[in-house]
C-alpha cells in the first residue's frame, strides 16, 4: 500500500515504463513553470501600485516646492520691508486706511501724511504691523505678493491713451503752435 499510484499501474501493467515517466517528467515541468513564471494579476497590480506611488510623490514634490517658493517670497518681502521702510514716522495726524474688512490708522507727521496722500509713499503690512515704504519698494512687493500693499495712492495713467469722455478728442492740436 505505501507505492505510489504510478508503481500500481505499473504493476498492473497498465502503464509501460516509458510512458510513466514521460508523465512524471510533464508533471515536473509543469509544477516548474509554475513556480518560475510571475502571476501576470500579481505584476500588473504591481506596476499599478509603483504609479500610484509615483503620482503621490510626484504631488508631494510639487507641494513642497510651491510652500519653498512661497516661504522665499515671503522672506523677500520682509528684506525689502526692512530696508526701505521710513523709521522715523512719529507725528500727530492720523491717517486711516483698510485692511481687509477693518480700518486701520497710523500716527504720521505732516510731511509723511502728505506723502501718502500723494502716493510717493505706501503702507504695506509687516507681519502684525504697518510700514511706511517708497512707492517703488512698494511696486516690487506688489509684484511677489499684491495683498502686501495695503495703501498705494499713485496714478498710473497712461498719457498715449486718450480718455473715452474727452470733449476735445476729435480737435488736434497743431505741431506747430507756440504756446
Amino acid at each position: 500500500m505505501n507505492k505510489s499510484l504510478q508503481d500500481q499501474l505499473l504493476g498492473a501493467g497498465l502503464v509501460d515504463k516509458k510512458k510513466a515517466k514521460a508523465i512524471a517528467k510533464e508533471n515536473r515541468k509543469a509544477a516548474k513553470q509554475k513556480r518560475g513564471a510571475p502571476d501576470l494579476e500579481k505584476e500588473q497590480a504591481l506596476r499599478q501600485a509603483q504609479e500610484e506611488k509615483r503620482l503621490r510623490d510626484r504631488e508631494l514634490n510639487r507641494q513642497i516646492k510651491e510652500e519653498q517658493e512661497k516661504k522665499a517670497v515671503l522672506a523677500q518681502i520682509k528684506q525689502l520691508v526692512e530696508r526701505h521702510r521710513i523709521t522715523d514716522r512719529t507725528g500727530e495726524l492720523e491717517y486711516n486706511f483698510k485692511d481687509g474688512s477693518t480700518i486701520k490708522k497710523l500716527l504720521l507727521n505732516k510731511k509723511l501724511h502728505d506723502q501718502v496722500s500723494y502716493g510717493s509713499l505706501s503702507i504695506v503690512s509687516s507681519g502684525e504691523s504697518y510700514q511706511l515704504v517708497p512707492r517703488i519698494v512698494a511696486e516690487k512687493i506688489r509684484e511677489r505678493e499684491a495683498s502686501y500693499v495695503l495703501v498705494d495712492n499713485y496714478k498710473r495713467t497712461d498719457s498715449n491713451v486718450p480718455d473715452e469722455n474727452d470733449p476735445y478728442a476729435d480737435y488736434v492740436i497743431p505741431d506747430d503752435l507756440m504756446w
